[in-house]
């Protein structure tokens, strides 16, 4: 495959990923290949801050709004399609931008990560499962199948700890054995990561998500429960999407409290899942990290867009 090395912008949920894979788009002549995984579901567009068609630019986005929220997404798929949209924008002569902080998403496009694909039977048995006893009792088993995954793979996130078993399942090897090993990245992709410190990011993430909130979410998961979010596997539960579904009562409606107690809780999720972000692209040594925060900036300090552009010609050289 020939053609224009890839630029991967990646990092923590809040830092800024959106803005600058545009910028470097209009810059290096690129098209946006979307990393996360929600913003391939059609009509999950407040919750997972997707950027609308009229905020692009007028730069092509691949790999959003391709699923519907009664599908599974799964990452041997995605990984399948955005290889061949990456070629496609290769052979075209435009840079690939690859954006989004959905951590398999990634390493499974940049380290050629051969991923099991899933097999239904298989999943829907271990889904099963999760309703009947809950997803403590799976991961104490994931721990004596594969103790290492266990370890990695926090108990309360079902969706990883049935996808490890599945895997044991279908492979009979551990989760682990499928990891792939960091080396040259593929294409000779370019890594950028943004980071910001902490107290700034908690403080921009619960800001974002009071403007979900306003902004819609609790309408929007009622339209897509009409379109068959219940039926879906992972759509529902997305950050935010499950807090607010947990909430509803049968009616779908919410009262005061209910809203407010769906809000603290994606709150809480979402700084849950900013560290395991964070922890996940902070072992990777080939990022080079940009600081995207703004308190304490100097009114002279290169923007993003700079550092990025005086990080990638240096990588050239």
């Amino acid at each position: 495959m020939s053609g224009p090395a890839p630029v991967a912008v990646v990092g923590a949920t809040g830092t800024g990923k959106s803005d600058l894979a545009l910028d470097l788009a209009e810059r290096l002549g690129g098209e946006v290949v979307n990393c996360d995984a929600m913003q391939q579901y059609r009509g999950m567009d407040i919750g997972t801050a997707k950027l609308p068609p009229s905020e692009r630019r007028g730069i092509p986005h691949h790999r959003i709004d391709v699923l519907e929220v009664s599908e599974t997404a799964s990452v041997a798929d995605f990984r399948r399609e955005a290889e061949r949209e990456i070629a496609e924008i290769r052979e075209r002569g435009h840079v690939p931008i690859l954006c989004g902080g959905s951590m398999l998403y990634v390493q499974a496009l940049v380290d050629d990560w051969s991923i099991p694909d899933t097999d239904p039977l298989v999943r829907a048995r271990f889904e099963r499962r999760l309703g009947e006893e809950g997803v403590q009792a799976l991961h104490d088993e994931l721990a004596r199948v594969d103790p290492e995954a266990a370890r990695t793979i926090l108990p309360t996130d079902p969706r990883r700890t049935v996808r490890a078993l599945e895997v044991v399942e279908i492979t009979g090897r551990p989760f682990s054995a499928s990891r792939p090993t960091i080396g040259e990245p593929r294409w000779g992709t370019r890594l950028l990561g943004l980071r910001c410190a902490l107290p700034e990011l908690d403080a921009r993430l619960a800001a974002r998500t009071s403007r979900m909130f306003a902004g819609g979410l609790v309408e929007e998961v009622r339209d897509l429960v009409a379109g068959g979010l219940l039926e879906g596997v992972t759509a529902r539960r997305a950050i935010g999407y499950a807090q607010v579904l947990d909430e509803m009562d049968d009616r779908l409606a919410l009262d005061e409290q209910a809203v407010s107690r769906a809000h603290e809780r994606t709150v809480i999720g979402t700084r849950r899942y900013v560290r395991r972000q964070r922890s996940w692209f902070g072992r990777d040594h080939r990022i080079r990290w940009i600081d995207t925060d703004t308190d304490g900036r100097a009114d002279d300090a290169a923007s993003p867009l700079e550092t990025a552009l005086d990080l990638l010609g240096e990588a050239g050289r």
